[in-house]
């Protein structure tokens, strides 16, 4: 018997649980893509996430769903579909590709559909005055989605913009217990009455399924993954993504499938040790992320970098941390472009920094540490 689990408010569309399939890592087959998706049901998740860029999963999704309803007598209509469309091309181009995302899931209309990847101004201005303007306008007067959002790797004051920009209804934002620099983004948009989804807090978030030694021990009685979506939850975040490749993937869905109250006592002591473990490895060399050192004139993104030498360092995910250094500059407008060699050592960063960190000798002794030849990404 599947009990049922909590659901949220997703903007001004039907309500998703409080994880959410994404669906990128499941594309091998369709007995892959069925056993998540029906792993998912049984976890209480209601809500998958997908993208035309993420190969054949529109169509293994479509056909896992019809699969599920005739063998399992799980109904379609359990289900909210978000998919997704690059910030680009033509009203033309748009609607043929569009057409056949719904082709491809079955369906004659889906729940949510995001602008993927609203990482760059132009982006945005593609969406409020070019032709993405009109293609909302028109997916929205043919009733063939109920809202439209956006996800974004981009600024800070880039996504500030779309949330303020009154076309949105939800967004997927990088927020991650690691890294709390959108949490304020996120719940200006979830004051605004929009969705919120946290992108990948589990791999992206710092690759918390491997946590290091220190993660472990600090983190007890918890695993550090489950304090890292409790967190989140407990902020209000509307739902996390679950990229699933195994049964075992849902373990904490499963389990806090209806754990969005305040953090506990226990929940708060184990976060701090966490903290505290991290500030006396890190010591005196920390960096908080004010941001006070920017803008850099050779346009290095300090405190990103800094970050990563924050994770590798102070909580010992040494691997994540290298896995996002070497992207900088390979992933085009999804991720930095620079890293710390392009550094001239110009000290304009020194004076502003209020904990009077050696910037330029930090940003050297980070890519010493984390440089080597860079991974493939899974997708794009």
């Amino acid at each position: 018997m599947i009990i049922d689990s909590q659901k949220r408010s997703f903007g001004k569309g039907e309500k998703v649980s409080l994880f959410t399939l994404g669906t990128m890592r499941a594309t091998e087959s369709l007995e892959k893509m069925y056993n998540i998706i029906k792993n998912a049901y049984s976890a209480g998740i209601n809500h998958i996430e997908t993208a035309p860029s993420y190969g054949n999963a529109e169509s293994l999704i479509g056909n896992s769903l019809k699969k599920l309803a005739r063998e399992e007598n799980i109904s379609e209509k359990n289900w909210v579909i978000t998919t997704k469309v690059l910030p680009k091309g033509d009203f033309k181009f748009l609607k043929s590709n569009f057409k056949k995302s719904l082709k491809n899931l079955n369906l004659k209309r889906v729940n949510n559909l995001a602008i993927h990847g609203l990482n760059l101004k132009k982006h945005l201005d593609w969406v409020l005055a070019g032709d993405g303007k009109k293609f909302i306008s028109w997916i929205l007067e043919k009733e063939l989605v109920d809202q439209v959002g956006f996800s974004s790797h981009g600024s800070y004051s880039l996504i500030k913009e779309a949330i303020d920009c009154e076309v949105f209804s939800f967004c997927s934002l990088h927020l991650h217990y690691l890294d709390q620099s959108k949490i304020t983004l996120a719940e200006k948009a979830i004051k605004k009455g929009m969705g919120v989804l946290a992108i990948s807090p589990a791999d992206k978030g710092g690759r918390l399924f491997s946590p290091s030694n220190i993660l472990i021990e600090a983190s007890k009685p918890f695993h550090p993954l489950e304090l890292a979506y409790r967190f989140l939850l407990a902020k209000g975040i509307t739902t996390l993504s679950l990229g699933a490749t195994h049964n075992k993937d849902f373990e904490f869905a499963e389990k806090l499938r209806n754990s969005s109250e305040k953090l506990t006592i226990h929940e708060k002591n184990a976060l701090k040790k966490i903290e505290d473990v991290a500030n006396e490895r890190l010591n005196s060399t920390k960096c908080e992320q004010c941001r006070c050192c920017l803008p850099c004139p050779n346009e290095i993104p300090i405190p990103e970098i800094l970050r990563l030498r924050n994770i590798s360092i102070g909580y010992g995910q040494l691997e994540f941390s290298k896995e996002r250094y070497n992207l900088i500059g390979k992933a085009g407008h999804w991720w930095e472009e620079k890293n710390s060699s392009f550094c001239q050592e110009c000290n304009e960063c020194v004076p502003k920094c209020p904990s009077k960190l050696d910037i330029p000798n930090l940003l050297k002794q980070t890519h010493s540490l984390l440089i080597e030849t860079p991974t493939k990404r899974l997708w794009g």
